[in-house]
């Protein structure tokens, strides 16, 4: 059971909006060259900022997402395999097609992360519910056998070196047209807040989904596309960022409970935040040179996680 949802009112919504904006307006004047002119922020600077909140909050809500489907709280698309299967599709595309635009590149990457998230489901069922944590642990291990495969089929294909921009989530090569197609992620997630509730319902499981009239396979259905297609949206353009899906919801379900409705908005403002504030970290702490922002959240993310098992077990989870 989650703790007793704290009901946010403006004060809160204006607290959120402000933390956003002063990250962004830092984010637009920290880098490693100096705005001599207006051009670098045009450029560079914004379109960097943006694609930091459109990934952050489209990971995010694809991780509450996962979590709604599985019924568990301690998955999110990379502990589900999701954007390692998007990765093998970015590969299997290069190897057919090496000059295939980006698009086509997201495209055929949505289809194979459509196809592992829903090899993930589909054995997670198998799973006894009384034993919450057997689904992180067998999530690890399905996203590392396809990871595992995706640096066996580069190391065939002498590839490694490309597949590395893939696997450490970065933007630093972001430019103004290369990151337009994270916009999707903004309609995905509206699409998300738009059956919110229904949503909602289907985490309740099967027979309480039909009991109130509601088609319970094509909610998972839609569920498994939104969740493969954000993730597909990120590894590739940014490549693969870890724990934002897991992090985000855990955190906002302590203050917001399991009403999709009232909580899909915080998680989004809450990954773009996360996904921001890393980006920024990266920038800093060792300038003029960059720590990729998949791995500022690969060890911060880690320690998060740790946490969430430890504090769920001491509560008897």
């Amino acid at each position: 059971m989650s703790a007793r949802p704290i009901r946010s009112g403006p004060l809160a919504a204006a607290g959120g909006l402000l933390l956003l904006g002063g990250l962004a307006g830092v984010s637009l004047f920290v880098g490693a060259a100096d705005l001599a002119t207006g051009e670098m922020l045009w450029i560079s600077r914004l379109p960097r900022t943006l694609a930091a909140l459109l990934v952050g909050a489209g990971l995010a809500i694809a991780g509450l997402v996962m979590q709604t489907l599985a019924r568990n709280r301690f998955v999110d698309p990379t502990l589900a395999g999701t954007e390692q299967s998007a990765m093998l599709g970015i590969l299997l595309v290069t190897l057919l097609w090496p000059q295939a635009p980006i698009a086509l590149k997201m495209a055929v990457a949505s289809a194979v992360a459509l196809l592992g998230t829903g090899g993930f489901l589909a054995a997670v069922r198998r799973l006894p519910p009384t034993e919450p944590f057997l689904l992180p642990l067998f999530g690890l291990i399905y996203g590392g056998v396809i990871g595992a495969g995706v640096t066996f089929i580069a190391w065939q294909m002498d590839l490694l070196q490309y597949v590395e921009t893939w696997v450490n989530g970065d933007f630093s090569g972001i430019l103004r047209g290369r990151y337009e197609l994270l916009w999707g992620a903004a309609l995905l997630v509206a699409l998300a807040w738009w059956f919110a509730d229904a949503l909602t319902i289907a985490a309740l499981g099967k027979e309480m989904s039909l009991g109130l009239g509601l088609n319970y396979e094509s909610l998972v259905r839609l569920g498994v596309v939104l969740v493969a297609v954000l993730s597909a949206l990120s590894v590739s353009v940014v490549g693969m960022i870890p724990f934002i899906g897991l992090i985000v919801p855990n955190l906002v379900s302590r203050f917001c409970g399991d009403n999709l409705r009232h909580s899909l908005p915080w998680v989004a403002l809450g990954g773009g935040a996360l996904c921001l504030a890393a980006d920024l970290l990266g920038r800093v702490l060792r300038q003029p040179y960059e720590i990729p922002v998949g791995t500022i959240l690969g060890v911060l993310g880690s320690l998060a996680f740790l946490l969430l098992l430890l504090g769920k077990r001491r509560h008897g989870g």
